[in-house]
């Protein structure tokens, strides 16, 4: 084994590398609404909009023929574009710098009309519950088993002398934290270097102090990794000394997003080797999809197979599992789980409006300032919220969520988990969800006040409850994305034979259904049954090149399990 890299030269990585590394995806905070609907230039006002093309396009042509009047071109290009924001039937509207347009006839599902929806459906609702969904949820014929198999390229050898000591800042919360953990682990894997228990960064938004300790087993995570990685609580004294017993004196190295592992072994090995010790932070999304075989596996070892929560964590959340599944009784014992993002920064950082009026627009503006100061009142940054509910940004209320499961087939003796922070005025958004689903439970019903006085303030504590608890049930829906759905999908498809078992809504088709207000309940309930149909069909899907395995175990963490799948398809034959 070469003694600076246990993958050999730089060359030899190269070469074996499983894929390309994928540029780093757009921050849904930098990207703005993009309107797929093509249906706003017909007609009348497509005619109009072709004649202010025209003029403009003539007039900037004949002024840059002229370069005396060159000067002009900037003011005539912003006269025209607003003639053809005109023409499309916008106002457009100065608010202190940032720009918010609003279409004087609204397009279909731009407006959140759920509300008036629901009061003209809900005594069909009532009336039409027959049976439960969720003891037929999973119907689709799966011709191939998967089963966990990330034991299987751990290498026992004994590990080589270490180059040097790693040490990365993790930031974001529970499973942004989970992500560099597990690159982390990887990239020192690839460096033969020693990985110092990493660092947990105080972020502005989570507001969570807990350190690595508080959230997972340290003890069985230094262990699990023993013959794959040196693990250490902390960075030994003599290194330390080196640097003036002062933690900042180390390097920082500032890799960007989603370096290739040839990046690391021509760019940090020689630093680590010549110091002994350097830092990186941040430690978000360092490390390309696309990395060797034996530096992939050991990622799916260390997410599925290491990240054991903390003793307490375990032990309420086993607690709060097994009250659930008494609480199913009815249902034998499964239940739903939805991730609900209806808190008050996701509300506020999606630009959607909702049916709050001027006192939820104050209250969106002041938790943007709070949150993310000055961002969102840059000159010229343009607010959407139509164009967001069309395509199928806006978070989704409990009402519509309640919806969607009631059209899907879940009747009012479903069991309901709701993990969530602190709903935007839950009391008004949270009651038709009950009213829908009375067996509805939260953290804060399923425990008690004292089981959870540990965690309070500590919210990727509680984040690790609502995990443990989602993980466990019979079907998983996520509604807004993130890393938390992406990790629990990845995950269920590692404990359930390669099936995520999660319900992932069309949003845009959603947006629209929501706002048809002469839908006949019988067509609502066919549309949301297509809808579950099609991520049952998704579920068993395997990693692209350019996919997290954190979220498509197949088949880098997964084998299929032959003997299964056999079986399987003799049942089919016979049936």
């Amino acid at each position: 084994m070469h003694g600076l890299s246990r993958l050999g030269t730089v060359r030899s990585v190269s070469a074996t590398a499983t894929g390309a590394s994928s540029s780093p995806p757009s921050s849904p905070r930098l990207r703005h609404g993009r309107n797929k609907n093509t249906g706003f230039g017909v007609g009348r006002w497509g005619k109009q909009q072709n004649l202010v093309e025209r003029l403009v396009l003539v007039v900037i042509s004949v002024v840059f023929k002229r370069k005396g009047v060159l000067l002009l071109a900037p003011l005539l290009y912003i006269s025209g574009m607003l003639l053809y924001m005109g023409s499309l039937g916008f106002d457009v509207v100065d608010l202190k710098s940032v720009v918010v347009v609003h279409k004087r006839t609204p397009p279909p599902g731009s407006l959140y009309t759920s509300p008036q929806l629901f009061q003209k459906l809900w005594p069909l609702m009532e009336a039409n519950a027959t049976h439960n969904a969720l003891m037929t949820a999973w119907n689709s014929k799966v011709h191939q088993v998967w089963k966990p198999c990330a034991n299987d390229s751990i290498s026992k050898a004994e590990l080589p002398k270490s180059n040097g000591f790693l040490i990365i800042e993790a930031n974001g919360g529970l499973n942004q934290q989970r992500l560099s953990i597990c690159d982390a682990v990887a990239v020192a894997g690839l460096l033969n270097a020693t990985l110092v228990i990493p660092i947990f960064h105080l972020n502005s938004v989570w507001r969570d102090s807990s350190k690595f300790g508080d959230i997972f087993d340290e003890d069985f995570f230094i262990h699990a990794l023993r013959n794959n990685v040196n693990v250490v609580k902390e960075l030994p004294g003599d290194i330390l000394e080196r640097f003036d017993n002062n933690m900042s004196s180390i390097v920082n190295l500032r890799v960007k997003a989603w370096s290739s592992p040839t990046y690391y072994l021509q760019k940090v090995l020689p630093k680590l080797v010549h110091m002994r010790a350097v830092r990186i932070a941040p430690f978000s999304n360092r490390l390309a999809h696309g990395v060797p075989s034996y530096i992939q596996g050991l990622r799916c070892f260390v997410n599925f197979e290491t990240m054991r929560f903390s003793e307490p964590i375990r032990t309420l959340a086993e607690k709060m599992v097994e009250r659930m599944v008494k609480n199913s009784s009815q249902t034998g014992g499964k239940y739903v789980s939805v991730h609900l993002r209806f808190e008050t920064d996701m509300v506020a950082f999606s630009c959607c409006e909702y049916d709050g009026g001027e006192e939820e627009r104050r209250e969106m503006d002041i938790a943007r300032e709070r949150s993310w100061r000055g961002k969102f009142r840059k000159r010229g940054r343009i607010i959407r919220p139509g164009a967001n509910r069309v395509d199928g940004k806006c978070p989704l209320t409990p009402l519509e969520v309640g919806m969607m499961l009631r059209g899907m087939g879940f009747d009012n003796t479903t069991s309901v988990y709701v993990a969530a922070g602190k709903i935007y005025k839950a009391e008004k958004y949270m009651a038709p969800l009950r009213q829908m689903f009375p067996r509805l439970e939260t953290k804060d019903t399923l425990a008690t006040p004292e089981e959870l006085a540990a965690f309070k303030g500590h919210s990727s504590r509680l984040a690790a409850l609502d995990y443990t608890v989602c993980l466990h049930s019979e079907v998983f829906v996520t509604t807004q994305g993130g890393n938390f759905p992406h990790f629990l999908m990845g995950h269920r498809r590692y404990l359930y034979g390669g099936h995520a078992k999660t319900i992932k809504p069309d949003k845009r088709k959603l947006a629209l259904l929501f706002d048809s207000p002469n839908i006949r309940w019988d067509e609502f309930k066919r549309q949301m049954q297509d809808m579950l149909r099609h991520s049952d069909a998704k579920g068993s899907e395997l990693r692209k090149p350019s996919a997290s395995l954190y979220t498509f175990p197949m088949p880098d963490c997964m084998c299929i399990d032959d003997s299964l799948t056999g079986y399987i398809h003799e049942w089919e034959r016979l049936s």
